[in-house]
């Protein structure tokens, strides 16, 4: 009787370690993904083809703006570019007056995309022609998938754009 007691709690204990030492920690847990945020900005970025949408932005005119209840986006492809972002700031010459323009709301082939490397994530460098206005766009994308656009165009002053880079998702056809 007393042997097979022994042999009882052997086999608890041993069970219960076993069962210890394979859970993963938190630390490895978010270690494992961490890596596989960053294996998928990569298949993003290498794709050329991702949205960018904003949370906040930032002017010469405004400090900071909260975007997250306005929808906002830049569809970012090889082949084509389209911007829908509100845009506060200030407009120069060629604009039209009096609320017939609200925002970057712009579409075309991208003149330029380069895209680099470095060890905090990616910069984008992209030029697009819209019908009245040329805009540069600096796109820095974390490792996380947070990233900083910048826009720069011949009739607006500069405006930076707060947010994060995701996949595009299908639009619904009706």
């Amino acid at each position: 009787m007393k042997k097979s007691k022994i042999v009882y709690l052997v086999l608890f204990c041993f069970t219960i370690l076993t069962g210890f030492s394979q859970e993963k920690t938190r630390r490895q847990i978010r270690a494992e993904e961490k890596i596989q945020k960053q294996k998928e900005i990569e298949k993003l970025i290498d794709a050329r083809e991702f949205e960018f949408v904003a949370q906040n932005l930032n002017s010469q005119i405004f400090n900071f703006v909260d975007l997250t209840t306005n929808p906002n986006f830049i569809k970012f492809k090889p082949d084509f570019i389209k911007s829908d972002m509100p845009y506060f700031g200030r407009g120069f010459s060629g604009l039209a007056y009096a609320g017939s323009d609200t925002g970057l709301k712009f579409e075309g082939k991208p003149e330029k995309f380069t895209v680099k490397k470095n060890r905090k994530g990616y910069q984008l460098d992209v030029v697009v022609k819209g019908q009245q206005d040329s805009f540069n766009l600096g796109l820095s994308v974390g490792f996380d998938g947070g990233a900083t656009l910048s826009v720069i165009s011949n009739n607006r002053s500069p405006i930076n754009y707060f947010g994060a880079i995701l996949a595009i998702k299908e639009e619904k056809k009706q």
